[in-house]
């Protein structure tokens, strides 16, 4: 059975390590602000200034002056920082995001991702995916396997624009878990949901994959 939403936010925060800095993108990955294990202290970091940010706030906790990148609301930890978009890009161009969650609208069997725009569909810009995918230190995608329309999003090669190149480390979809190791050409499934099968994988991708020894089923 395919995961909702907040199972695919579940499974994302089991990549989480205690002192690690993480950037959120926007949609499913926002979520993961809300599942973060206990016993791990993690610091949020949002593109547009700052560094703790906490679980999204329900409707009588809204701060109208507190919001992140994807101009949502969101509350920050009782300590934090606030600072310039400068500083904020300064950090994710110089290598101090341990890590991001992304979502994306194309992955390529090679690690591409394609997740900024449409063409012929009015963007506001590409906001700060680019920098993401190419400064931090492990990039998580979290996506549908497919889109409304039930056309493969994890594809042999993205036809919308990039964001960047090979730069996927690990590929969580509503119904699997795939890996991109260092020196691969191609993801590895490695966990699947639940009464999914390979062939299922396979009928709703157009990427090529190899397939563990030994795959779990996904945790959330």
């Amino acid at each position: 059975m395919p995961l909702t939403r907040d199972q695919l936010a579940i499974r994302a925060s089991r990549e989480l390590r205690d002192g690690y800095i993480v950037n959120l993108g926007i949609g499913i990955p926002t979520l993961v602000a809300n599942h973060i294990p206990a016993g791990i202290d993690v610091w949020l970091q949002s593109e547009n200034g700052l560094l703790g940010m906490g679980p999204f706030p329900t409707e009588d906790a809204v701060d109208s002056v507190l919001f992140y990148a994807g101009k949502q609301s969101i509350s920050a930890r009782q300590v934090a920082s606030f600072f310039p978009s400068s500083t904020s890009f300064g950090m994710i161009r110089g290598g101090h995001i341990d890590m991001c969650i992304l979502g994306a609208m194309q992955v390529s069997q090679a690690g591409d991702i394609a997740n900024w725009m449409i063409p012929g569909k009015m963007v506001k810009g590409m906001g700060g995916a680019m920098d993401l995918v190419a400064g931090v230190n492990k990039v998580v995608v979290v996506m549908d396997h497919n889109s409304k329309r039930g056309d493969a999003k994890f594809v042999e090669t993205c036809d919308l624009p990039l964001t960047g190149a090979a730069c996927i480390d690990l590929l969580i979809t509503d119904i699997a878990v795939l890996e991109l190791k260092e020196g691969d050409d191609r993801f590895t499934l490695i966990e699947l949901a639940e009464g999914i099968t390979v062939e299922d994988v396979r009928e709703r991708s157009s990427a090529d994959f190899k397939v563990a020894d030994n795959i779990t089923t996904i945790d959330a």
